[in-house]
C-alpha cells in the first residue's frame, strides 16, 4: 500500500510540476500563482471532500483535468461553436496523453493509463460511476470558484441556461454538495432560477 500511495504522490506531484509552469497568474489571498496549478489543487481539494475513497486512477484524471491547457489557447481554433467543440475535444486528448506520459514513468500499467485517458476524455458520463464522479468534481469546482468570475462577464439568461446544463450533468450527490456551497446571494438566485427553469 505504501508502494502504491508513494507512487500516486508521485504522480501528483509530476502533474503540479508541469501546471507550475503556467505562464497565466491568479491572485490567491496576495500571492500571484499558476492557474492551472492552483485549478489542480482546488479539483483534489473537492475530490477528497466528495469522494475521499477514490481510486488512483480517478485521483489522478481529477488533478490532470487541465494539464498544461494553456499549451493549446482557444484563440487557436475558430471562434464558433465547431471551433469551440474541436478545442474541447483536443484538449481532452492532450491531457490524457500528457498524464499517461507522467503515468507511464512512475510504474503505472498500460490498463490503468488507458483507464485515466477514459476518465479525462469523459467517455461514459452517466454511466460510468467513476466518470460521474469527476464531472461532479468539475461542475462544484466551477460553481464554487469560478462562477462569480464568469457570471461578471455575461448576462443572467445565458447565465441561467449553462447553470441549468451544468445541473443536468451531475449526479444527485453532486447537487447536494453545489447546493451546500456559501454562494454570493446574486449567485444563488442565479442558481435557483437555473434549477427552476430546468424543473
Amino acid at each position: 500500500m505504501g508502494d502504491a500511495m508513494s507512487r500516486l504522490g508521485r504522480v501528483l506531484a509530476e502533474i503540479d510540476t508541469a501546471n507550475a509552469e503556467d505562464p497565466n497568474r491568479v491572485d490567491i489571498d496576495g500571492e500571484s500563482r499558476p492557474a492551472e496549478l492552483v485549478y489542480g489543487e482546488r479539483m483534489s481539494e473537492i475530490q477528497q471532500q466528495l469522494y475521499p475513497d477514490a481510486s488512483d486512477e480517478l485521483a489522478i484524471a481529477t488533478r490532470a483535468q487541465h494539464l498544461k491547457r494553456w499549451i493549446m489557447p482557444r484563440s487557436d481554433y475558430p471562434m464558433d461553436r465547431k471551433g469551440y467543440l474541436r478545442w474541447r475535444s483536443e484538449l481532452k486528448r492532450k491531457h490524457a496523453e500528457l498524464a499517461g506520459g507522467i503515468m507511464e514513468e512512475c510504474g503505472y500499467s498500460a490498463t490503468q493509463i488507458d483507464r485515466v485517458g477514459a476518465l479525462i476524455r469523459k467517455e461514459g458520463l452517466k454511466r460510468d460511476p467513476e466518470c460521474q464522479a469527476l464531472e461532479d468534481i468539475v461542475c462544484v469546482v466551477f460553481l464554487k470558484y469560478y462562477f462569480a468570475q464568469f457570471a461578471a462577464k455575461h448576462d443572467d439568461e445565458k447565465l441561467i441556461r449553462i447553470v441549468a446544463k451544468t445541473w443536468g450533468k451531475m449526479s444527485q450527490k453532486g447537487h447536494e454538495a453545489a447546493l451546500a456551497l456559501d454562494l454570493e446571494p446574486e449567485l444563488s438566485r442565479l442558481v435557483s432560477k437555473a434549477l427552476e427553469a430546468g424543473a
